[in-house]
């Protein structure tokens, strides 16, 4: 294995993503000089893309999110094989307790909740509800006091938060649906406007603020075409997966596609 250079990497991503190379490739240069097997906090699914085009196949990575399809996984890198279990990554299940029978928790308020509590994001990952009303976090073991012993509110509700087995984690809630849609071009302004019934200018107009990603990247412009498989998120209104592109014989595309779309808030 050889020392990578961060500034390599630059090209491939956009420029608000140069600090998570640098952080990235630290840690991959580490793996090198000291030869010791690293635990990475909790990345997105952008960060993990980033630290497999440092890493190629210089070594190996696994990764756990505490739950199957997590979003937000801690990383092994080892040089040489490992066998894991789930306790290798500590990472802790936390099931929330709240009077559930005279108000209601949602996710924005328990993300707001830890991160405002002095803590950094990447310490814990995914906020998962089974949709009636019961909510769990996942987070780094090493954190299990600082949870369970400062979290005790959240907004306006008294809460107690508890470590628990993983055989006690909910069934997250799918609130996705599937949804087919006729395009004229595969543009990601296209297929965005079209889902999201917006126009193309003001897709574009999305771009140039970066609040359009593609497969958990910033997009640098309107033009690239997508495929299936992609993952696109546009802020505000949501994410959406693309399932399957048929061509139709008017020169069009059926596009079939998995969307989670935002949740308004009620005032």
């Amino acid at each position: 294995m050889e020392k990578r250079q961060a500034s390599s990497f630059y090209p491939h991503f956009s420029q608000e993503e140069r600090p998570t190379i640098d952080k990235l490739v630290g840690l991959f240069n580490n793996l090198v000089f000291k030869h010791q097997n690293i635990l990475t906090d909790f990345l997105d699914p952008g960060e993990r893309d980033i630290l497999k085009t440092i890493v190629g196949n210089d070594a190996f990575i696994q990764e756990f999110g505490g739950y199957k399809n997590a979003e937000k996984k801690r990383v092994y890198l080892s040089e040489e094989w490992v066998n894991l279990t789930p306790k290798d990554y500590q990472v802790t299940a936390f099931n929330i307790e709240y009077p559930t029978k005279f108000t209601q928790l949602n996710h924005s308020s328990i993300l707001g909740a830890l991160a405002n509590s002095g803590i950094e994001m990447d310490t814990f990952g995914d906020i998962i509800t089974d949709g009636e009303g019961e909510w769990q976090f996942f987070g780094k073991s090493e954190l299990t006091s600082f949870f369970t012993e400062q979290i005790d509110r959240i907004g306006k509700t008294q809460v107690k938060v508890r470590p628990i087995l993983f055989k006690n984690i909910l069934e997250p809630q799918d609130d996705s649906e599937e949804r087919t849609e006729i395009v004229a071009s595969l543009r990601i302004d296209a297929v965005l406007a079209r889902v999201s019934k917006q126009s193309r200018g003001q897709v574009q107009k999305s771009i140039e603020a970066k609040e359009v990603k593609l497969n958990w990247h910033d997009v640098q412009n309107s033009n690239i075409m997508v495929e299936a498989n992609d993952v696109l998120s546009l802020r505000h209104f949501g994410r959406l997966q693309i399932e399957d592109i048929v061509s139709t014989r008017k020169g069009k595309y059926r596009v079939v596609l998995r969307i989670w779309q935002t949740k308004k808030k009620h005032k």
